[in-house]
């Protein structure tokens, strides 16, 4: 069929699904007889071909999504090449219905379904750039509340049992976006056990070294230890809104926190 023939509200139409120009809709119309269904799914797979050849292209700049429903939480990752792309409505609302759509997969790290990738395909065919899913989580079971920075580029996902203030849950949030150093787990059970093992001998070789009595080494190396996890777990650092009390220490009771995620664009 020639482009001649092409009705100008059904190119226009074509427009409104893709993003894609005027002159690149009227010849994939004109390519399968003025199909709206055939000629979208010719562009899409025309020019993912095309952005498939640029990912190498490194994308340095992204946003991070969240999604909660029911018992469940999600938080992901997704990046772009440019701040304008990161920034765009379009963009984000993407990456958030990424998260959304993550829900319906099982819990732990989340993968791309077909779905989702079509959705971001859509994206990176409209942007021109290297556009990608890069990394997510999908945790199950309890209640949840999110925290995500004005910039987009830092989220927080908690996850925890019991009843607990909305204020107070992404007061939480916030705070283990803010904290210096970042919480590395909920509490000292969380930690890695190589990781405390290293700070007791470390410890210990301290109090030896200063010529401390050998049997208050060990009694000095716990003190340490306690020192190192109110510096280093969420339950144990001093809030953030409150450097008098200790996060853990605000929790209603029956509140247990189960897992918090932070995430940052790039990190």
């Amino acid at each position: 069929m020639s482009t001649a023939n092409i009705d100008a509200k059904l190119v226009m139409a074509l427009r409104n699904r893709t993003g894609l120009g005027f002159g690149d809709c009227r010849s994939a119309l004109a390519e399968t007889g003025a199909d709206l269904e055939k000629a979208e799914a010719l562009l899409r797979e025309k020019l993912k071909g095309k952005m498939d050849t640029r990912t190498d292209r490194t994308a340095g700049e992204g946003c991070i999504a969240m999604a909660i429903k029911g018992h469940g939480g999600v938080i992901i990752e997704v990046r772009a090449e440019t701040d304008f792309t990161a920034k765009n409505e379009e963009f984000r609302a993407m990456a958030t219905e990424l998260a959304g759509m993550a829900l319906a997969g099982t819990a732990g790290e989340v993968a791309m379904s077909a779905p989702m990738t079509t959705l971001l395909d859509g994206v990176r065919i409209k942007t021109g750039e290297n556009i990608s899913f890069a990394k997510g989580t999908h945790l199950s079971g309890g209640n949840f509340a999110k925290y995500l920075h004005h910039d987009g580029k830092l989220g927080v996902l908690l996850q925890y049992e019991g009843a607990m203030p909305e204020e107070l849950a992404v007061g939480i949030c916030q705070h283990v976006a803010a904290a210096v150093p970042a919480p590395m787990a909920v509490d000292e059970h969380g930690l890695a056990a190589d990781l405390v093992a290293a700070k007791r001998e470390e410890a210990k070789k301290e109090a030896a070294d200063s010529g401390k009595a050998a049997n208050l080494i060990d009694k000095i190396a716990e003190g340490k230890l306690r020192k190192f996890f109110e510096e280093t777990t969420l339950l144990g650092q001093k809030y953030v809104r409150d450097d008098k009390v200790a996060v853990g220490k605000l929790l209603p009771q029956g509140v247990k926190i189960l897992a918090f995620v932070r995430m940052r664009v790039g990190a």
